[in-house]
Protein backbone atom coordinates (compact mmCIF):
# COMPACT_ATOMS: atom_id res chain seq x y z
CA UNK A 1 0.00 0.00 0.00
CA UNK A 2 1.23 3.77 -0.12
CA UNK A 3 1.96 5.52 2.80
CA UNK A 4 3.50 8.54 4.10
CA UNK A 5 6.73 8.82 5.88
CA UNK A 6 8.49 11.97 8.10
CA UNK A 7 12.01 11.18 8.59
CA UNK A 8 12.01 14.83 10.03
CA UNK A 9 14.17 18.26 8.53
CA UNK A 10 10.74 18.74 6.29
CA UNK A 11 11.26 16.04 4.24
CA UNK A 12 8.43 13.93 3.34
CA UNK A 13 8.69 10.42 1.79
CA UNK A 14 5.64 8.27 -0.02
CA UNK A 15 6.61 4.91 -0.66
CA UNK A 16 4.88 1.36 -0.61
CA UNK A 17 5.02 -0.62 2.28
CA UNK A 18 3.61 -4.02 2.83
CA UNK A 19 -0.16 -4.06 3.48
CA UNK A 20 -0.73 -4.66 7.33
CA UNK A 21 -3.12 -7.49 8.61
CA UNK A 22 -5.36 -7.54 11.78
CA UNK A 23 -4.12 -9.40 14.63
CA UNK A 24 -6.01 -11.09 17.69
CA UNK A 25 -8.19 -8.10 18.96
CA UNK A 26 -7.76 -5.89 16.13
CA UNK A 27 -9.20 -4.35 13.05
CA UNK A 28 -8.33 -3.60 9.46
CA UNK A 29 -9.44 0.32 8.15
CA UNK A 30 -10.02 1.43 4.97
CA UNK A 31 -8.35 4.38 5.22
CA UNK A 32 -11.06 7.15 3.85
CA UNK A 33 -10.01 10.72 5.35
CA UNK A 34 -6.75 11.68 7.59
CA UNK A 35 -6.13 15.41 8.62
CA UNK A 36 -2.99 16.93 9.41
CA UNK A 37 -2.61 18.18 12.99
CA UNK A 38 -0.31 21.18 13.72
CA UNK A 39 1.43 18.49 16.41
CA UNK A 40 2.42 16.72 13.03
CA UNK A 41 4.85 19.43 12.65
CA UNK A 42 7.14 17.81 15.56
CA UNK A 43 7.28 15.00 13.40
CA UNK A 44 8.09 16.81 10.20
CA UNK A 45 10.76 18.70 11.94
CA UNK A 46 11.65 15.72 13.62
CA UNK A 47 11.31 16.89 17.05
CA UNK A 48 8.12 14.88 18.05
CA UNK A 49 5.90 16.27 20.97
CA UNK A 50 4.80 12.99 22.13
CA UNK A 51 5.86 9.60 21.54
CA UNK A 52 8.65 7.09 22.57
CA UNK A 53 12.12 6.34 20.84
CA UNK A 54 10.66 5.35 17.83
CA UNK A 55 8.64 8.31 16.81
CA UNK A 56 10.33 10.98 14.85
CA UNK A 57 12.87 8.27 13.12
CA UNK A 58 10.99 8.17 10.10
CA UNK A 59 9.43 4.21 10.66
CA UNK A 60 6.16 5.33 11.58
CA UNK A 61 2.87 6.35 9.45
CA UNK A 62 1.90 9.60 10.71
CA UNK A 63 -1.59 10.42 10.93
CA UNK A 64 -3.26 10.77 14.30
CA UNK A 65 -6.55 11.94 12.98
CA UNK A 66 -8.08 9.24 10.42
CA UNK A 67 -11.60 7.96 9.51
CA UNK A 68 -12.14 4.79 7.62
CA UNK A 69 -14.52 1.62 6.84
CA UNK A 70 -13.79 -1.98 8.61
CA UNK A 71 -12.77 -4.28 5.99
CA UNK A 72 -11.18 -6.95 8.26
CA UNK A 73 -10.90 -8.19 12.21
CA UNK A 74 -8.44 -10.38 14.03
CA UNK A 75 -9.87 -13.23 16.26
CA UNK A 76 -11.74 -12.22 19.17
CA UNK A 77 -13.04 -9.08 17.90
CA UNK A 78 -16.70 -8.18 18.88
CA UNK A 79 -18.83 -5.08 18.90
CA UNK A 80 -17.27 -4.20 15.38
CA UNK A 81 -18.04 -5.78 12.27
CA UNK A 82 -16.63 -5.33 8.65
CA UNK A 83 -18.55 -2.19 7.13
CA UNK A 84 -18.62 -0.22 10.40
CA UNK A 85 -17.55 3.58 9.65
CA UNK A 86 -15.43 4.58 12.05
CA UNK A 87 -13.01 7.04 13.27
CA UNK A 88 -10.06 6.43 15.25
CA UNK A 89 -8.89 6.83 19.46
CA UNK A 90 -5.90 8.23 19.16
CA UNK A 91 -4.23 6.67 22.57
CA UNK A 92 -3.67 2.97 23.29
CA UNK A 93 -3.08 2.02 26.76
CA UNK A 94 -2.79 -0.97 28.85
CA UNK A 95 -6.39 -1.36 28.83
CA UNK A 96 -5.84 -2.63 32.83
CA UNK A 97 -4.63 0.58 34.93
CA UNK A 98 -6.24 3.20 36.41
CA UNK A 99 -6.18 5.55 33.55
CA UNK A 100 -7.02 2.98 30.84
CA UNK A 101 -10.35 2.09 33.09
CA UNK A 102 -11.57 5.47 33.41
CA UNK A 103 -11.59 6.06 30.00
CA UNK A 104 -8.83 8.25 29.73
CA UNK A 105 -6.21 6.47 27.95
CA UNK A 106 -3.48 8.79 27.00
CA UNK A 107 -3.12 9.23 31.06
CA UNK A 108 -1.47 5.30 30.98
CA UNK A 109 1.93 5.07 31.48
CA UNK A 110 2.73 3.10 28.87
CA UNK A 111 0.25 4.48 26.61
CA UNK A 112 1.77 4.43 22.53
CA UNK A 113 -0.12 6.94 19.96
CA UNK A 114 -1.40 6.43 16.74
CA UNK A 115 0.95 8.14 14.14
CA UNK A 116 3.79 8.54 16.84
CA UNK A 117 4.91 5.73 18.09
CA UNK A 118 2.26 3.12 16.31
CA UNK A 119 1.56 3.28 12.60
CA UNK A 120 -1.03 6.02 11.62
CA UNK A 121 -3.78 6.96 8.78
CA UNK A 122 -1.70 8.25 6.24
CA UNK A 123 -1.85 5.35 4.20
CA UNK A 124 -4.39 3.43 2.12
CA UNK A 125 -4.75 1.22 5.62
CA UNK A 126 -4.46 1.50 8.91
CA UNK A 127 -4.70 -1.58 11.83
CA UNK A 128 -6.10 -0.74 15.19
CA UNK A 129 -7.26 -2.25 18.38
CA UNK A 130 -10.62 -2.59 18.33
CA UNK A 131 -11.71 -0.94 21.13
CA UNK A 132 -10.21 2.10 19.56
CA UNK A 133 -12.72 2.33 16.93
CA UNK A 134 -14.78 5.00 17.27
CA UNK A 135 -18.39 4.46 15.32
CA UNK A 136 -19.70 6.96 13.40
CA UNK A 137 -23.32 8.06 13.21
CA UNK A 138 -25.08 8.09 9.13
CA UNK A 139 -24.93 11.51 9.42
CA UNK A 140 -21.27 12.43 9.80
CA UNK A 141 -19.14 12.31 6.85
CA UNK A 142 -15.73 10.90 6.83
CA UNK A 143 -14.22 13.73 6.17
CA UNK A 144 -16.16 15.34 9.18
CA UNK A 145 -15.45 11.93 11.17
CA UNK A 146 -11.50 12.92 10.60
CA UNK A 147 -12.31 16.28 12.44
CA UNK A 148 -14.14 15.04 15.30
CA UNK A 149 -11.80 12.97 17.54
CA UNK A 150 -8.68 15.27 18.44
CA UNK A 151 -10.20 18.70 17.54
CA UNK A 152 -13.82 18.18 18.65
CA UNK A 153 -13.35 16.17 21.39
CA UNK A 154 -10.88 17.91 23.11
CA UNK A 155 -12.71 21.47 22.88
CA UNK A 156 -16.06 19.77 23.61
CA UNK A 157 -14.36 18.07 26.96
CA UNK A 158 -12.30 21.33 27.83
CA UNK A 159 -15.87 22.99 27.87
CA UNK A 160 -17.67 20.67 29.36
CA UNK A 161 -15.04 20.31 32.44
CA UNK A 162 -15.62 24.10 33.07
CA UNK A 163 -19.47 24.24 32.37
CA UNK A 164 -19.94 26.33 29.45
CA UNK A 165 -23.59 28.21 29.48
CA UNK A 166 -25.41 30.10 28.24
CA UNK A 167 -24.61 32.25 31.51
CA UNK A 168 -21.19 32.46 30.42
CA UNK A 169 -19.07 35.21 28.46
CA UNK A 170 -16.14 32.78 26.77
CA UNK A 171 -13.38 34.11 24.63
CA UNK A 172 -11.22 32.10 22.61
CA UNK A 173 -7.37 32.91 21.84
CA UNK A 174 -6.10 31.57 18.59
CA UNK A 175 -8.35 30.60 15.55
CA UNK A 176 -6.60 28.26 13.81
CA UNK A 177 -8.74 24.73 13.35
CA UNK A 178 -9.12 24.15 17.39
CA UNK A 179 -9.81 27.67 17.92
CA UNK A 180 -12.54 27.35 15.38
CA UNK A 181 -14.36 24.43 16.63
CA UNK A 182 -13.72 25.78 20.40
CA UNK A 183 -16.35 28.32 19.06
CA UNK A 184 -18.44 26.18 17.51
CA UNK A 185 -18.87 24.11 21.06
CA UNK A 186 -18.88 27.68 23.06
CA UNK A 187 -21.63 28.72 20.47
CA UNK A 188 -23.74 25.47 20.46
CA UNK A 189 -23.30 25.60 24.16
CA UNK A 190 -25.35 28.59 24.73
CA UNK A 191 -22.60 31.02 25.64
CA UNK A 192 -21.28 34.03 24.24
CA UNK A 193 -18.19 34.01 22.01
CA UNK A 194 -15.45 36.78 21.72
CA UNK A 195 -12.52 35.04 19.24
CA UNK A 196 -9.49 36.77 19.31
CA UNK A 197 -6.40 36.27 16.59
CA UNK A 198 -3.96 38.31 14.65
CA UNK A 199 -5.29 37.15 11.16
CA UNK A 200 -8.26 38.89 9.48
CA UNK A 201 -9.28 35.92 7.73
CA UNK A 202 -9.42 33.80 10.74
CA UNK A 203 -11.72 36.02 12.67
CA UNK A 204 -14.01 36.58 9.62
CA UNK A 205 -14.05 32.93 9.86
CA UNK A 206 -14.49 32.67 13.77
CA UNK A 207 -17.57 35.22 13.28
CA UNK A 208 -19.04 33.02 10.19
CA UNK A 209 -19.22 30.03 12.91
CA UNK A 210 -21.03 31.98 15.97
CA UNK A 211 -18.61 34.22 17.21
CA UNK A 212 -20.29 37.46 19.16
CA UNK A 213 -17.78 40.03 18.73
CA UNK A 214 -14.04 39.39 17.37
CA UNK A 215 -10.77 41.23 18.37
CA UNK A 216 -7.69 41.50 16.34
CA UNK A 217 -5.16 41.31 19.02
CA UNK A 218 -2.28 42.50 16.42
CA UNK A 219 -4.13 46.22 16.12
CA UNK A 220 -5.33 46.20 20.20
CA UNK A 221 -4.87 45.06 23.57
CA UNK A 222 -7.25 42.14 23.80
CA UNK A 223 -7.47 42.68 27.68
CA UNK A 224 -8.99 45.84 27.29
CA UNK A 225 -10.73 45.17 24.75
CA UNK A 226 -12.56 42.49 26.63
CA UNK A 227 -12.56 44.25 29.43
CA UNK A 228 -14.83 46.99 27.17
CA UNK A 229 -17.00 44.27 25.96
CA UNK A 230 -17.77 43.25 29.35
CA UNK A 231 -18.64 46.05 30.82
CA UNK A 232 -14.74 45.93 32.67
CA UNK A 233 -15.90 42.62 34.63
CA UNK A 234 -13.95 40.37 32.17
CA UNK A 235 -14.90 37.14 30.45
CA UNK A 236 -15.94 34.14 32.37
CA UNK A 237 -13.77 31.74 30.59
CA UNK A 238 -10.83 32.23 28.54
CA UNK A 239 -9.71 29.36 26.65
CA UNK A 240 -6.24 29.36 24.76
CA UNK A 241 -5.80 27.25 21.27
CA UNK A 242 -2.45 28.64 20.22
CA UNK A 243 0.07 28.01 22.76
CA UNK A 244 1.38 31.37 21.90
CA UNK A 245 2.78 33.02 25.70
CA UNK A 246 1.57 36.37 24.69
CA UNK A 247 -1.99 34.70 24.46
CA UNK A 248 -2.07 32.43 27.52
CA UNK A 249 -1.08 35.39 29.73
CA UNK A 250 -3.78 37.42 28.07
CA UNK A 251 -6.26 34.03 28.88
CA UNK A 252 -5.15 34.45 32.06
CA UNK A 253 -5.44 38.44 32.00
CA UNK A 254 -8.61 38.57 30.68
CA UNK A 255 -11.33 36.81 32.90
CA UNK A 256 -13.05 38.08 35.81
CA UNK A 257 -12.33 37.13 39.67
CA UNK A 258 -13.20 33.72 39.97
CA UNK A 259 -12.81 33.12 36.46
CA UNK A 260 -11.46 29.76 34.49
CA UNK A 261 -9.24 29.25 32.36
CA UNK A 262 -8.38 26.37 29.43
CA UNK A 263 -4.67 25.93 28.22
CA UNK A 264 -5.13 23.56 24.80
CA UNK A 265 -2.43 25.15 22.15
CA UNK A 266 0.60 22.91 23.22
CA UNK A 267 3.77 25.02 24.59
CA UNK A 268 6.81 24.11 25.71
CA UNK A 269 7.61 27.12 28.26
CA UNK A 270 5.46 29.80 29.34
CA UNK A 271 6.13 32.64 31.92
CA UNK A 272 3.58 33.99 34.16
CA UNK A 273 2.62 35.77 37.14
CA UNK A 274 0.64 33.74 39.20
CA UNK A 275 0.27 35.87 42.37
CA UNK A 276 -1.21 38.29 40.20
CA UNK A 277 -2.38 36.24 37.46
CA UNK A 278 -4.26 33.61 39.13
CA UNK A 279 -3.80 33.39 43.03
CA UNK A 280 -5.24 36.37 43.84
CA UNK A 281 -8.35 36.24 40.91
CA UNK A 282 -8.84 32.92 42.57
CA UNK A 283 -9.01 31.64 39.39
CA UNK A 284 -9.72 27.85 38.05
CA UNK A 285 -7.15 26.73 35.47
CA UNK A 286 -7.05 23.64 33.61
CA UNK A 287 -5.10 21.78 31.17
CA UNK A 288 -7.18 20.07 28.43
CA UNK A 289 -5.82 17.51 26.45
CA UNK A 290 -8.06 14.97 24.67
CA UNK A 291 -11.04 12.99 25.85
CA UNK A 292 -11.83 9.94 27.78
CA UNK A 293 -12.96 7.01 25.57
CA UNK A 294 -16.13 6.76 26.49
CA UNK A 295 -17.35 10.02 25.67
CA UNK A 296 -17.19 9.91 21.84
CA UNK A 297 -21.28 8.98 21.76
CA UNK A 298 -22.05 11.73 22.90
CA UNK A 299 -19.83 14.14 21.22
CA UNK A 300 -21.04 12.53 17.88
CA UNK A 301 -24.20 13.35 18.98
CA UNK A 302 -23.35 16.55 19.84
CA UNK A 303 -22.23 17.52 16.52
CA UNK A 304 -24.84 15.91 14.94
CA UNK A 305 -27.95 17.70 16.98
CA UNK A 306 -26.11 20.98 16.84
CA UNK A 307 -25.26 20.72 13.15
CA UNK A 308 -21.52 22.09 13.61
CA UNK A 309 -20.24 22.25 9.97
CA UNK A 310 -16.82 20.68 10.40
CA UNK A 311 -16.49 20.33 6.80
CA UNK A 312 -16.13 24.06 6.64
CA UNK A 313 -12.78 24.36 8.42
CA UNK A 314 -10.77 22.51 5.68
CA UNK A 315 -9.54 24.70 3.35
CA UNK A 316 -7.44 22.46 1.35
CA UNK A 317 -7.95 18.22 0.27
CA UNK A 318 -5.09 16.28 -0.84
CA UNK A 319 -3.95 12.61 -2.06
CA UNK A 320 -1.40 11.02 -0.50
CA UNK A 321 0.87 11.15 -3.21
CA UNK A 322 0.69 15.41 -2.50
CA UNK A 323 1.84 14.53 0.87
CA UNK A 324 4.84 16.60 0.43
CA UNK A 325 3.16 19.71 -0.94
CA UNK A 326 0.26 19.02 1.65
CA UNK A 327 2.82 19.32 4.53
CA UNK A 328 4.74 22.40 3.06
CA UNK A 329 1.92 24.29 2.46
CA UNK A 330 0.63 23.32 5.85
CA UNK A 331 3.67 24.38 7.88
CA UNK A 332 3.75 27.71 5.72
CA UNK A 333 0.28 28.28 7.26
CA UNK A 334 -0.80 28.51 3.38
CA UNK A 335 -3.67 26.18 4.94
CA UNK A 336 -6.15 25.69 7.77
CA UNK A 337 -7.49 22.47 8.35
CA UNK A 338 -6.09 19.83 5.98
CA UNK A 339 -7.16 16.24 4.80
CA UNK A 340 -5.74 13.23 2.99
CA UNK A 341 -8.36 11.70 0.94
CA UNK A 342 -7.94 7.94 -0.18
Amino acid sequence: MRAVLLPGNKDVQVTDVPDPRPGPGEVLLQIKASAICRSDMSLYYGRPIVGGAGAGLGQIIPGHEPCGQVVGTGAGVAGVRVGDRVAVYLAIGCGTCRYCLSGYRMLCPSWKCVGFDVHGGDAEYLVVPAINCLRLPDELSFEAGALSTDLVGTLYHAQKRLGVSGSDTVAVFGLGPMGATGVMVAKSRGARVIAVDVLEARLELAHSLGADEVVNSRDSDPVAAIAALTDGLGADIAIDCSGNPAAENAALDCVRRFGQVAFIGESRETTIRPSEQFIRKLLTVIGAWYFPLFEYDEIARFIVQHRLPLEQLITHRFSIEDAPDAFRMFDQRETEKAVFIV
